[in-house]
């Protein structure tokens, strides 16, 4: 199978050049405080809200930073196939158990240095409630208090709650659009429904886009 993990396996590449531009821009984008927290969300699915959470933490790895990426789509996350671990205990896990929220059985190295995962673990019959838990909210603040940056793996906006669950108690909000795939309404709508958190919309990425050697992953605010 062919690694995601460009900016870890291709350092050099057009691609982790691009992600080490939005790395320096989303650290740049808040002057009041320090951005630990970052909401990765999509329209619909399919548009790379996993490729680009997973190459995003590995370029803040690469700057030195202890990174954790949380794979918070209960439903379809892959973070787990995308860096080759168990998914046995992840988030579900550890939000339904009554373990330690620093219980480390629960947070897996990568291959990446500083680099480590939360995967999303069992699917739950209600991802949309665990979310919205006060268990859910003290972890976000564990983590941001254990890790120097927290990467959210969240699912699409459109038709779910989940994502808009999450964009209320990180600090920062990314969405990934897909070139020629994603329409404007949906983008629109996307939008939308963040609408009372625009004042943490970092950017969109847009994801997808073709030039002469790579696939180029644009960045704007």
């Amino acid at each position: 199978m062919k690694s995601e993990l460009i900016v870890h396996e291709k350092p050099k590449s057009n691609v982790s050049e691009a992600f080490k531009t939005i790395r320096t821009n989303l650290q740049f984008s808040s002057i009041d405080e320090e951005v630990k927290s970052f909401l990765v969300t999509s329209s619909i699915p399919s548009e790379g809200k996993s490729f680009v959470s997973a190459n995003l933490g590995v370029a803040f790895a690469q700057a030195g930073n202890k990174v954790l990426i949380v794979d918070c789509d209960l439903r379809r996350g892959r973070q787990h196939t995308i860096f080759g671990l168990n998914n046995h205990l992840g988030l579900s896990n550890l939000l339904i158990d009554n373990s330690d929220r620093k219980d480390n059985k629960y947070f897996q190295k990568t291959n990446v240095k500083n680099l480590f995962v939360l995967t999303r673990g069992l699917v739950p019959p209600n991802p949309s409630e665990i979310l919205a838990s006060e268990k859910n909210r003290n972890l976000v603040k564990i983590l941001e208090k254990t890790f120097d940056v927290v990467i959210y793996d969240g699912p699409p906006v459109n038709g779910l709650a989940d994502s808009i669950i999450m964009a209320d108690i990180v600090q920062k909000v990314i969405i990934v659009s897909s070139y020629k795939a994603t329409k404007m309404e949906q983008l629109l709508n996307t939008k939308k429904g963040l609408e009372k958190f625009s004042n943490k919309l970092a950017g969109v990425i847009v994801n997808k886009m073709p030039t002469r050697r790579d696939h180029y992953y644009s960045y704007y605010e």
